[in-house]
């Protein structure tokens, strides 16, 4: 349940920061929901990751499909990806990779107890 929440949580900040915002707003949309929702840092990891891969990859793919894959094509031969297809998981895993590492450093945070020295 916490995954979910999590997820969902991520999604939907990522997406609302997004319309306001550059697109490094993911990491803070991230790192808080794993700072409010507390799982071990695997699941943080994982819960960040897959809300701002799918939410990355179906953003690019609807903007892909809005102007009949013209750009995505001449930027994926720009990039030597091959495929418009392969242009969006590229840049669900960036968008992805930068939404589970900020998820997994909130979790870190989290668990980082102070030390009581006397």
């Amino acid at each position: 349940m916490k995954f979910l929440i999590a997820f969902l949580l991520t999604a939907a900040l990522a997406f609302t920061g997004g319309l306001y915002f550059d697109w490094w707003i993911i990491a803070p949309a991230a790192f808080i929901t794993a700072v409010l929702v507390r799982q071990r840092p695997g699941m943080a990891f994982l819960a960040g990751f897959l809300a701002v891969f799918l939410l990355w990859a179906g953003l690019s793919y609807w903007i892909d499909v809005q102007n009949q894959h013209i750009l995505a094509t001449r930027i994926a031969k720009l990039m030597g990806v091959g495929s418009p297809f392969m242009l969006v998981i590229v840049t669900g895993l960036v968008g992805g990779l930068v939404g589970g590492l900020a998820a997994l450093s909130g979790s870190f945070m989290v668990a980082i107890k102070p030390s009581s020295r006397s």
